[in-house]
């Protein structure tokens, strides 16, 4: 009897840990199933951020993994911005985002902000319940839509977007969550152009975000985007005006994606 009962306990326990680290899925799940073949695990693109003609810092976005979140595989996607070392005593930035996307649904389980810029720091995370539509914040318990974004989960999932039959002005309407409200987040198609940056000259689709809260990059006015006219769509460059000029953010080297960059020119 007491050895029948030590294999009850042990299964028992083998169960509760396998709940735990999410290797169940919960049953009744019917959620959305989205083609994806824009981004990869092991995709990393970094950029050269620069303020005029200074490099001011260096970006990486990465996907370094495939986690598990609530019974559900996760792409662990993070994307960080450091300023270099020679800019360091005038303003000095360490900022990192992650974000934890499902992979079939391609829409945010967590989400995680971390801001050290001059004397400014803030930390911020949030859980998205999306089986029961609440946002968990270090701040409170929020009610979202079905698939709400934050800011990173929504860059990502813009990428596997076709543009192919968009027309100037046409927009793209998502919902991002940020702090504790869901706000509007748009993606304005602006057109094609074709740009040079230090990792080669590409084709580009050119869209324009506009966000209202929470965004990647401070700013004092619009957002523009080129992204690689391929399936890959993967950032070229960014521009962010401030109050004072704009900050560029261009891609100087790439590595792990998910196909062919067929929109870079051949040298």
């Amino acid at each position: 009897m007491r050895k029948y009962l030590n294999v009850v306990n042990f299964i028992l326990i083998l169960i509760i840990i396998s709940f735990y680290s999410g290797a169940f899925s919960i049953a009744g799940d019917k959620f959305r199933k989205l083609q994806n073949n824009a981004f990869v695990v092991g995709e990393k693109l970094t950029f050269a951020v620069k303020y005029g003609f200074v490099t001011a810092g260096i970006a990486t976005m990465a996907i370094p993994s495939i986690k598990r979140i609530s019974g559900r595989e996760v792409y662990n996607i993070t994307f960080d911005v450091s300023s270099v070392p020679s800019f360091d005593w005038i303003y000095k930035v360490r900022d990192h985002y992650e974000t934890y996307m499902d992979v079939e649904g391609l829409f945010p389980w967590r989400f995680e902000q971390h801001i050290r810029e001059g004397g400014y720091s803030r930390d911020f995370s949030a859980f998205f319940d999306q089986r029961n539509d609440k946002a968990k914040t270090t701040g409170g318990e929020y009610k979202i839509p079905k698939y709400v974004n934050d800011i990173v989960s929504a860059f990502y999932y813009a990428r596997t977007f076709d543009y192919s039959k968009m027309k100037v002005n046409d927009f793209i309407h998502l919902k991002n969550f940020y702090k504790d409200s869901v706000y509007n987040l748009d993606v304005k198609y602006i057109g094609k152009e074709r740009v040079t940056v230090a990792a080669g000259t590409f084709n580009c689709i050119v869209v324009e975000p506009i966000v209202q809260k929470g965004g990647l990059f401070k700013s004092e006015g619009s957002i523009f985007v080129w992204l690689s006219d391929d399936n890959l769509k993967i950032p070229i460059k960014v521009k962010t005006k401030v109050v004072i000029g704009s900050i560029d953010a261009d891609l100087t080297s790439y590595q792990g994606l998910a196909g062919p960059l067929t929109s870079k020119e051949k040298s």
